[in-house]
């Protein structure tokens, strides 16, 4: 059988160092050459800084379109695929008609009966309402937190996260790791100079340098760094930007450049947007530029 492996990460699950595009795409890989026997891949598809909550994505367009070359469809979790229960119902009913199975790496379902589907629909409706009900209580309280943290030096608190690469956490606030920092503000000039993530990626592999889980550099562990508005000084949440008051790498200005830069080299039109930090009287707030704000 052809498998076609899917894997997604959206903007905000980057800044969240959830699971990368490569670390599904290795767990897939594992899965189809060491678990499974009868998988040959066909392709894989990555879709970067995209949200599950949308079809709209142009690596996933694109394998729907390819389906007749294929014969599974293959992720990592349900969440991978779609968190809307009306387009995941849509996409296996395409499937079926096509003769197509699914198959999540991480969870065990038979799609080839009626009843194998039905309840991988009901337990996919299922987690949309618990997530969708977790996203509002834990928004709505985040969201005030975020606003009402006291902005000094002395107690701007993180609001529960694993610092990213650059920092470490005692007591709640960010603490610089010098090293670290002093890598983050060469991937910054390297992008800046006109360089590739790939090649940057080769560069850095090549001086012995690993990311914060001791893993090689991927264009996706690069394109984290060079959008977390942490490096410029600010710690952000839906929007929302507070100080931080730890060593920071690089300056707004740079930053809003990197931020211009990376949206004019997107290929797709839904990439085009900048979030651009502005400051005012001492305060910050991200602003979404699109191309047009961008060339003019």
């Amino acid at each position: 059988m052809k498998a076609a492996l899917y894997v997604r990460v959206s903007t905000e699950e980057q800044a969240q160092e959830g699971y990368s595009l490569d670390a599904q795409e290795e767990m897939l890989l594992m899965y189809c050459h060491d678990i499974v026997d009868d998988l040959e891949v066909y392709k894989i598809y990555r879709d970067e800084g995209f949200s599950g909550k949308t079809p709209n994505r142009p690596a996933y367009l694109q394998m729907m379109e390819e389906i007749d070359n294929w014969d599974l469809l293959l992720v990592m979790k349900m969440d991978r695929i779609h968190r809307n229960t009306r387009n995941f119902v849509l996409m296996m009913d395409e499937l079926v008609k096509r003769k197509k199975e699914f198959r999540s790496a991480t969870e065990e379902f038979d799609t080839t009966t009626a009843m194998g589907r039905f309840v991988i629909t009901l337990i996919q409706s299922i987690a949309q309402l618990e997530s969708d009900q977790i996203g509002e209580r834990t928004k709505v309280g985040m969201t005030e937190k975020a606003e009402t943290l006291r902005n000094t030096p002395s107690a701007s608190r993180t609001m529960g996260f694993n610092p990213p690469f650059g920092y470490c956490l005692e007591n709640g606030l960010l603490v610089p790791v010098e090293k670290e920092l002093e890598t983050v503000a060469r991937i910054y000039d390297d992008y800046l100079k006109g360089n590739s993530l790939a090649h940057m990626a080769e560069d850095l592999n090549r001086d012995g340098i690993r990311t914060k889980r001791g893993t090689r550099w991927s264009k996706d562990s690069l394109s984290t760094i060079l959008h977390n508005p942490i490096y410029a000084g600010y710690l952000r949440w839906d929007g929302t930007l507070r100080r931080h008051y730890a060593t920071a790498p690089v300056n707004v200005l740079r930053f809003n450049e990197v931020q211009r830069l990376a949206a004019s080299r997107a290929k797709h039109p839904g990439q085009r947007t900048a979030d651009i930090i502005a400051e005012e009287d001492g305060g910050a707030e991200l602003l979404k530029l699109d191309d047009f704000d961008i060339i003019g």
